[in-house]
């Protein structure tokens, strides 16, 4: 009679044999894993926690370069120059003129601290609101006929096709002329007695307008000469925009028998403004800043008070003002001040500008 084999508990100690090797070699490769580390080194964190895990990158994601300032020091090296004439003959004169706006000072000797009194002559000065009047009659009359002729200017060169670089080119040589030229060349043909003008006035039977001597005309003759410089660089500005709208656009507006007029209010000018825009906010900055004009014209006209503006100071702008008191009268001190109440109504013209344009966008 056989017994059967009493079951027992499991050897412990080394085995040997086929099944008993597979079956070793099988379990320590479940433990151990795709990583390398068995089960019992994850838990009491055995050799195996020195590992470092590698995360797949994904295709758009690139590697942080490090920066830092030391690596792009030959290029900040290269660009200094300019930062530093810009500090030292710029920005400091700049920063200065503040202060210099509360001091009374001559130029050559001590400065004295006067904190508001040079604002509050500044408001009570007759002569000061008399340049700030010009300058806004200069700059309207300059202004708006420049701009309108840009527009038309640029409109008619969009639409040749032939000697366009010819066109750009003669509309852009004003803008790079001599200012000082140009301003002998007007005072020139603008003289009362031997001027161009009034010579072919005289041909036609026609009495000769006091063109440098009345209060009126010789305002007409510095907004013309800015005109006359600065029209062609707005309309180069102009056909830049105008050659951007997509001709579609027109072909479109064509097709559905729309005229040239209709084309050019309801497609043309809403398209183009935010460069009109731009081209107010532009002529608004350099239309108020004119100095070299009624200088240059009427440098000349009184040997004791070149720079009064010609006569009854009907030329007299702010900027020209400003340099009269700092340089002709040794007043450094009101000259800042001038110069900074200035700045003010520049900016608030601008804002103004800004904001009028923005409100038509809108309800447009």
């Amino acid at each position: 009679m056989s017994s059967s084999p009493v079951a027992g508990p499991a050897p412990t100690g080394p085995t040997s044999g086929s099944d008993t090797g597979a079956t070793g070699v099988s379990g320590v490769a479940g433990a151990v894993g795709v990583t390398g580390r068995s089960a019992s080194d994850r838990r009491a964190g055995g050799p195996g926690r020195h590992r470092r895990r590698i995360r797949p990158v994904s295709a758009g994601a690139r590697p942080r370069p490090r920066r830092r300032v030391a690596r792009y020091w030959p290029q900040y090296l290269a660009i200094s120059p300019y930062y530093l004439i810009f500090s030292v003959f710029m920005l400091f004169p700049v920063i200065y003129t503040v202060y210099l706006a509360f001091q009374k000072w001559d130029g050559i000797g001590e400065m004295h601290f006067v904190g508001f009194q040079q604002f509050r002559f500044l408001w009570d000065d007759p002569v000061f609101w008399l340049s700030i009047r010009n300058t806004l009659v200069i700059w309207v009359l300059s202004t708006v006929p420049m701009l309108f002729l840009a527009l038309v200017l640029a409109v008619l060169v969009n639409s040749t096709k032939r000697f366009t670089a010819f066109y750009r080119v003669a509309l852009f040589i004003p803008s790079i002329t001599s200012l000082v030229a140009i301003a002998i060349f007007f005072g020139a043909i603008f003289s009362n007695n031997f001027g161009l003008i009034n010579a072919i006035l005289r041909a036609l039977h026609l009495s000769a307008v006091p063109w440098m001597s009345n209060e009126w005309t010789i305002k007409l003759v510095i907004a013309a000469l800015m005109t006359w410089q600065w029209t062609g660089y707005n309309a180069i500005i102009y056909l830049a925009g105008l050659q951007a709208i997509p001709s579609e656009v027109y072909e479109a507006a064509t097709m559905d028998g729309a005229g040239p007029a209709r084309v050019f209010f309801s497609i043309t000018i809403p398209l183009l403004r935010p460069i009109i825009l731009f081209t107010v906010v532009i002529s608004t900055v350099t239309g108020l800043q004119s100095f070299t004009e009624p200088q240059v014209l009427f440098g000349s006209e009184a040997a004791t008070n070149p720079n009064s503006g010609g006569p009854g100071q009907a030329g007299l702008t702010t900027l020209l003002y400003f340099y009269h008191q700092a340089f002709d009268n040794n007043d450094f001190g009101y000259g800042a001040a001038i110069v900074w109440a200035f700045f003010l109504l520049i900016l608030l013209i601008v804002v103004i500008n800004w904001r009028l344009v923005q409100r038509k966008e809108r309800r447009s």
